[in-house]
């Protein structure tokens, strides 16, 4: 397979040229032995591909069951990750003060609940950090939200069953509420505020993806990108925000959405910090961001490794399974190889 060249044009007057050899070419004289990967992989249904970049080289390109390069995928709540990403920027633009902002400030025009004083100490970090303290709207609870008349006053009406910054509850309520946020803030759309900032940025636009009923775009789900957007949206937080010498995220932002901020109460070898999550795997510090059904962009920075994984998103009774094989073949087989050639050693 030739190698494809992406052209990412900025405003101003230059182009970075961002290269990705496909699998089969590689790069800097290693030999890389994926054999068992891909076997591993082919076993998978619900896979649809599975990428891998090296110091910002293409070291494996495969897809799976009827797709292609140019397939998007409906991400699921790797959209998250990409949220956090526009706050960020937002910050760095002076459309919003600090993450330790109440968002009183921006919500207090929306019907703000009187159940609980203690709600206006709710602030953007909190909401980062899935520990608003607010009873989820995920899982059990997320029929009954997305069939609201209102999805935010939905969010800022549940009961509080903890004190904000203390307890990780995942909510995509919180995310909601970021993208709310950010249209409040910014006067664009969170569409529109992603594209302009981001997406474009990196040489590709986001499709529209759905919206509330007052016309809020959905925050932390249901975004479509494909692969190898999603290999070039990780490579940011490899590089610390940027792509060549163009800054697209701060790298402060970088660096403290990598930091535990807080410990899954599901898997305590997991920790989440602003929309990202954290674990070891192969003995490597690894940060992802993780999407239903095996959507994932992993960064394992020892490495210089950015791993995209897509799968079918549709619900069904083998797509916990598939996720925990997901992690097995990352974990099991993926990095281990690549540690291997590279002269790391994985646990």
């Amino acid at each position: 397979m030739a190698a494809r060249t992406f052209i990412l044009s900025f405003l101003f007057p230059i182009y970075f040229i961002f290269q990705l050899p496909s699998y089969g070419q590689q790069p800097s004289r290693i030999n890389y032995d994926f054999e068992t990967v891909i076997e591993t992989a082919e076993t998978l249904p619900r896979i649809r591909s599975l990428l891998v970049s090296q110091k910002g080289e293409l070291i494996l390109e495969k897809y799976f069951n009827g797709t292609n390069s140019y397939s998007t995928t409906n991400i699921k709540s790797v959209s998250k990750s990409i949220i956090s990403a526009l706050i960020g920027i937002a910050i760095e633009q002076n459309h919003i003060t600090d993450i330790n902002q109440p968002i009183i400030e921006y919500f207090h025009d929306e019907n703000w609940p009187t159940d609980n004083a203690l709600k206006s100490e709710i602030t953007i970090k909190n909401l980062l950090t899935m520990q608003s303290g607010l009873e989820t709207t995920s899982n059990r609870n997320y029929g009954n939200w997305i069939s609201s008349e209102n999805w935010v006053s939905f969010v800022l009406h549940q009961p509080l069953d903890v004190l904000p910054g203390r307890i990780m509850e995942y909510s995509s309520g919180n995310t909601h509420l970021l993208s709310a946020l950010l249209t409040k803030a910014t006067g664009l759309t969170t569409h529109e505020f992603a594209n302009d900032v981001l997406a474009n940025e990196l040489g590709f636009t986001l499709k529209p993806w759905p919206k509330d009923p007052q016309g809020i775009f959905f925050g932390g789900n249901d975004m479509e990108m494909t692969p190898e957007q999603m290999l070039i949206f990780g490579e940011l937080y490899l590089n610390n925000g940027k792509i060549g010498n163009k800054q697209i995220i701060p790298s402060k932002w970088i660096d403290d959405s990598l930091e535990h901020k807080a410990q899954s109460r599901r898997d305590r070898t997991r920790y989440y910090g602003y929309g990202w999550w954290m674990k070891e795997m192969a003995g490597h510090e690894t940060y992802y961001a993780w999407g239903f059904g095996g959507q994932f962009i992993v960064v394992v920075p020892i490495l210089e490794l950015v791993i995209v994984t897509t799968s079918s998103s549709n619900p069904g009774p083998k797509r916990r399974i598939h996720t925990s094989n997901i992690y097995d073949l990352l974990e099991l087989h993926l990095i281990p190889s690549i540690s291997k050639s590279l002269g790391h050693t994985s646990l």
